[in-house]
This record gives C-alpha cells, structure tokens and sequence, in this order.
C-alpha cells in the first residue's frame, strides 16, 4: 500500500512538472510572437533572453556575470549571463521572504543591496557569489519609512549607489495627492523623495524632496549628478499633467510636488498654495500618463552614437482615455542636456489595454546591448546592435 501511494505521488510529481514546463514552452513561444511586432530602429533586434516572474528592477554585478533581477512578489532571482540568452534562472536568497523586493543595486566591492518596501538588505560578497543565508538589515523596518505605514500605493523602491560611494534610495509617497496632514507626515520622513544612507545604513538623509513617486534613477556618467523619472498626478486628464526627467546636482533641492502635479501644472488641492522658494522643475516633461520608470545612460559603444544617451522604460498609462507608452523611449544627451523623447521599442501597445508587455526597468550588458524587463508577461528582453 506505502508503495503504491508513493508511486502514485511520484508520478503525480512527474505530471505537475511536465505541465510546468510546457506552460514556460507555451509561454515563451507566445512571447518570441509579440517580439517580432516589436518595431525598432534599423539594425536592432529583439529577442526574449529569460522568463523571471514579475521582473521588475535589475542590477549587474560588478564582474558581469550576474543580473540580480527584483520583483514585484516575495522572490528575487539571480540570472546567469549567456551571450544571447540566460545561461540559468534561478531564487536569490531562496530562504528569505522579502516584501516588494523591486530594488537591487551594487556596490563597487560586490556588495549586494536590495531595497524592499520597508526595509533595505545587504548581502556580503563571497567566492562565487553572495552570502544569501545571512543578509545584514542595515535600514530595518520603522527607519526607511514609518512603521505604521502600512499603505503599498507607490512602494516600489529602487537604489543606486553613488560616485560618493554613498546609497541612494527613491521612496514614493502612497497618494495620488496628500492632503496637508499627510505632506507633512510625508515631508518629515522623506516620502516622495530620495533618501541618501552611507552604505552600512547610518546617516540617513533626505536629498531630494517635492517628488511624487520616483521608480528609475541613475548617475551621469563622469559627474555626481542624479536624474530620475517622477510618474505625476493621475485624474487630470489625458494629456496633462506631464510625467518628468529631473536632475538633482546637489543634495536640499525640492522638486515642487504636490503644489505642483507635473512640470508646471498645479494640482487642484495645493493651487491656492504657495509653493517652496526655489522649486526646481523638470529637465524634460514626458508624455502624460506613460508611467516613465526604468531609465540609464547608455555607457557602451556598440549602439550607433546617434543611440548613445538616455534610455527609459514606459510602463503604460491606466487612466486615460487612449492608452499610450507600453514602450521603451530614447533621449539623446548632449552637453548634459537631454533632447526630445523619440520611441526606440514599441509595439506592445496596440491602443488598447491589456498591452502585449509592460517594459519596467533597463540594464547594459558587458557586450553593450540592453535588457528590459516586463513585469505583466515575466519577462527579459535583449535588445542588439548588429547594423543595417
């Protein structure tokens, strides 16, 4: 009788397993479809390089051989590079159970930090890898934000560790608008800001401030400069107010949120409000509603130069009448200005919802083409050069 049922268990396994594997199959086959929809500038390719459930922010580690790749569950995955596609997918920190692991980055010497909801984790380096069983809290619950928050409206975090060697964490504040009484809760802990730590998660500081809801961030290049998409109001209508491409130079700047919901469009609840002396508006107002998350200067060479400069990820807009950005844009940088935002990946949106993928975050591989994920189909694409 134990043997039968044991047999019977074994091969229940065996199915659930082979059912599995064809759903991935299925999957992927349905995926390499869409991408070839895709429209591109001549010369570049996509392609599907791994499935990762919810895969939200990326990190490649120092060596280049790793892409730590966040998610919008419990799990955060560890990717093994291959040339055109991942070598091997598998649980980061199997043992852990995070909540919104969206942001990992990396230090210098390897070190691996992820930033969570409420809480941000480093992970030593060691030969091979990182020491997943024994993560160090370095910012625990009750000091990245309240420890009564309990609110997850806007609580995908992301960091970056700066030319200062210092890390630098987005947190979103979890309205749409505050009222007086939240902003000032908001205010005083840096909630709809960028919150700077040294890197063993003392000195705690609010470096930027006035922002809605920051999901990308990043350094450019040769300069200690800081710029960061800021998704802005919902509820105003199609077109308005814009989303933002910001630069923070210096620590103390307020970026203008909530007086202000988008560039300089003022939101109705704040309009008879004066706002803070010095409010620094956007490098770039962006289309309405795209939901600009993800976003990188491109350091490679492989791109044409006409390519080099800024890349971001458009989630695509649910509140609006006609659905626009489900794509990948491109702004070209010059004399530290960026230009107009010009499509580079779309597709995805066939002027309806639900979109064909929601593009969510971008890294740059060692061999300088790009990987995006997509947090709707689980996902990472590869974007090559390979010339007309």
């Amino acid at each position: 009788m134990r043997r039968a049922v044991w047999l019977l268990l074994v091969l229940a396994a065996g199915v659930a397993s082979f059912i599995a594997i064809r759903a991935r199959a299925d999957h992927a086959a349905n995926l390499r479809a869409v991408l070839a929809q895709i429209r591109l500038p001549p010369g570049f390719e996509i392609s599907l390089y791994g499935l990762v459930p919810n895969a939200r922010g990326l990190a490649l580690s120092p060596d280049g051989k790793t892409l730590i790749v966040g998610s919008s569950s419990d799990k955060v995955f560890r990717v093994e590079l291959g040339s055109d596609k991942a070598r091997g997918v598998t649980t980061f920190a199997p043992i852990q159970k995070f909540i919104l692991p969206t942001g990992p980055c990396f230090a210098p010497d390897g070190a691996l930090f992820i930033a969570t909801f409420d809480r941000i984790l480093r992970f030593a380096p060691r030969p091979g890898g990182w020491d997943e069983d024994h993560p160090q809290v370095i910012v625990p619950p009750g000091r990245l934000i309240p420890a009564d928050e309990q609110s997850r409206g806007h609580g995908m975090r992301v960091c970056r560790i700066g030319p200062d060697g210092k890390l630098y964490v987005a947190v979103g504040q979890p309205t749409n608008v505050p009222t007086p009484a939240q902003q000032t809760l908001f205010a005083q802990w840096g909630m709809g800001g960028i919150l700077r730590f040294e890197r063993d998660g003392g000195n705690r500081e609010i470096f930027a401030s006035g922002i809605r809801n920051s999901v990308g961030m990043d350094f450019e290049p040769g300069t200690e400069n800081l710029w960061f998409t800021d998704n802005q109001v919902d509820g105003m209508g199609d077109d308005i107010p814009p989303e933002e491409l910001n630069k923070a130079p210096r620590m103390g700047l307020n970026f203008g949120f909530p007086w202000y919901g988008g560039g300089h469009v003022r939101t109705k609840s704040w309009a008879s409000d004066s706002p803070p002396a010095g409010v620094v508006f956007p490098e770039r107002e962006l289309d309405a509603h795209a939901a600009d998350l993800g976003m990188i200067f491109y350091r490679g060479t492989t791109f044409p130069e006409q390519w080099r400069g800024i890349f971001i990820a458009q989630h695509g807009s649910w509140n609006r009448s006609v659905p626009i950005g489900a794509r990948v844009i491109f702004l070209p940088f010059h004399d530290g200005k960026p230009g107009a935002e010009i499509p580079f990946a779309e597709g995805w949106n066939r002027g309806e919802t639900p979109y064909l993928g929601r593009p969510v975050a971008l890294a740059e591989l060692p061999d300088g083409s790009l990987i995006v994920s997509d947090d709707q189909e689980g996902a990472l694409y590869r974007i090559s050069y390979h010339g007309k």
